[in-house]
């Protein structure tokens, strides 16, 4: 791949990396830094990697920057665990946006980056395999799992689809 080449992917691709790393991290700077360290490692391999092939592999760094983010800092995550609703007011209004996000938001890791990758972002099974290293088989049920779980979150919230 060559310099223009590699200008040409930030400029075609940032903004998706970093759309797919906010719904995942739920933090504008841990995204912006996801997407920086994506184009980071993209330039440190830059002879070796196929420039038709460059958006499966930006998202598969990103996809495994998150992962390794994930990891290290999952000791906070027993923070998000805490039911923010026995310490805060009912709210009887509730937009279905926000429902949907709470929703996505109960799914474990994996499902949201597929449902992501899928419904946000528009991918194929084959691409979302190759992002993610799983089957195409593998995709299939996790995007099944992933909705049917959003479906029945929706249901017990009184949502109707």
């Amino acid at each position: 791949m060559t310099t223009t080449e590699y200008n040409k992917c930030v400029e075609l691709f940032s903004d998706n990396i970093f759309r797919f790393a906010l719904k995942s991290v739920r933090d504008i700077n841990t995204a912006n830094d996801v997407v920086q360290d994506t184009f980071m490692r993209l330039w440190q391999h830059v002879q070796d990697v196929d420039f038709d092939r460059v958006k499966s592999y930006l998202f598969r760094i990103a996809h495994n920057i998150m992962i390794d983010y994930f990891r290290k800092n999952k000791r906070n995550a027993d923070f998000e665990l805490v039911n923010n609703n026995a310490y805060s007011f009912v709210q009887e209004y509730s937009d279905i946006k926000e429902q949907l996000e709470k929703a996505v938001n109960t799914l474990s890791q994996i499902q949201k980056t597929v449902i992501m990758l899928r419904d946000y972002e528009g991918y194929s099974y084959d691409e979302i395999g190759e992002i993610t290293g799983l089957t195409n088989s593998q995709v299939k049920v996790y995007i099944y799992r992933a909705r049917k779980k959003l479906k029945d979150y929706l249901i017990t919230k009184g949502i109707e689809l």
